[in-house]
């Protein structure tokens, strides 16, 4: 069967009337990839009503509001290094190792409405925060910023790391404060934000490279990914070390928090597996690792790849240097999904937050929207 390509016009317009942000021209382009309809009548559906004959071509269900089932999205001048859905699943964020983080509608024609600049270096992790009107973001240029996504005014530039800023979350999800973040370093370093105070408002010292991070529903713990191959946990009001996840044999490159009840947690690593980690009080799993996924194997390129569970947390899913989007059940370890179409490491993989849709950014400099 043949594959058509439909491009569509999306710089510097946005769907539902919704204004560009100021200042800040688009540049990418969506397109939406189109199997042509089989023709044949095995594929139609004949119903006759008194004198007229509707023909009705019989195809997959539909399973989400996307003007198509996959979009390709377009326009990174450097590799997709970062991209998440906002909380309220109507637009997404990218990041790039071109510096830029740009911001696109997730239905209609995926418009790319907005562009924000002023990091000098590549965007190494985005997250939005609770309330979707802002960002965070972590670079190599050892600086971390929030910005507000309607105007595209940059709120924060905090410039107390000494190396690459490799990671950031947002801290208190639960409670819906956009103000207070956290940021991890390969100085070592893991600083917690207020936007009001000038200053990082504390510091815990870890003492190797910091690559991820995230944080607690509550915001009362964080847990840092490092080098040497373990996950830290710590308490952000004591700022004292609460617990130490091992079983890693390579560096922990990403790390997710269960959205719905926060008890589960995801980690990549440079030993090609995928574990998932049991964080209640009571566990009884000597080390807490529940499961270990494995197929998302890492290549050459060591990147940064982010895995993601599902809203129901159901599915767990991670990129991995094989170009494909590997999606397992949570519960039993099985691959669901093996999708390909990327041309390069597969570095970003996020869910939507209400539909079941799955977004993947590459190395290949593009991001693909898919139902599942």
């Amino acid at each position: 069967m043949s594959e058509h390509k439909r491009k569509v016009s999306t710089a510097g317009s946005v769907d539902g009337g919704e204004q560009p942000v100021p200042g800040h021209a688009a540049h990418g382009t969506a397109v939406a990839l189109v199997k042509r309809p089989k023709t044949d009548n095995s594929a139609a559906m004949v119903i006759s009503k008194s004198d007229t004959t509707a023909v009705i071509k019989a195809g997959p269900k539909r399973t989400s509001g996307m003007q198509a089932p996959i979009m390709h999205l377009t326009g990174h001048g450097g590799e997709v290094t970062t991209c998440r859905f906002s909380p309220s699943g109507k637009h997404l964020a990218s990041g790039s190792a071109d510096t830029q983080v740009f911001l696109w509608n997730t239905y209609g024609d995926c418009a790319n409405y907005g562009v924000l600049r002023g990091h000098k270096g590549g965007v190494l992790e985005l997250q939005w925060m609770p309330s979707g009107e802002r960002l965070i973001t972590a670079s190599s240029d050892s600086t971390v910023a929030m910005w507000d996504t309607t105007t595209g005014e940059r709120l924060k530039r905090g410039k107390r790391h000494t190396s690459p800023v490799n990671a950031c979350c947002p801290l208190s999800r639960g409670s819906g404060d956009d103000n207070v973040f956290a940021s991890a370093s390969d100085d070592g370093c893991l600083l917690l934000w207020d936007v009001r105070e000038r200053h990082p408002v504390a510091t815990i010292t870890h003492g190797l490279p910091l690559t991820s991070l995230a944080a607690a529903p509550t915001g009362t713990t964080v847990f840092a990914g490092s080098l040497d191959n373990s996950i830290s946990s710590w308490d952000v009001r004591s700022l004292s070390l609460v617990d130490t996840l091992r079983g890693h044999s390579g560096t922990v490159m990403g790390l997710s928090i269960s959205p719905k009840t926060g008890n589960y947690l995801l980690s990549t690593s440079l030993d090609n597996t995928v574990r998932l980690w049991d964080l209640r009080p009571y566990c009884r799993i000597p080390n807490r690792c529940e499961r270990v996924f494995a197929g998302a194997p890492y290549g050459f390129e060591r990147s940064f790849i982010r895995p993601a569970f599902d809203k129901d947390e159901s599915m767990v899913a991670s990129g991995s240097a094989d170009r494909t989007l590997t999606i397992w059940n949570m519960r039993s370890g099985e691959i669901n999904y093996k999708l390909p179409g990327h041309k390069g490491c597969v570095t970003q993989v996020d869910f939507h937050p209400l539909e079941p849709i799955v977004l993947s950014g590459s190395v290949d400099k593009s991001m693909f929207l898919g139902e599942i």
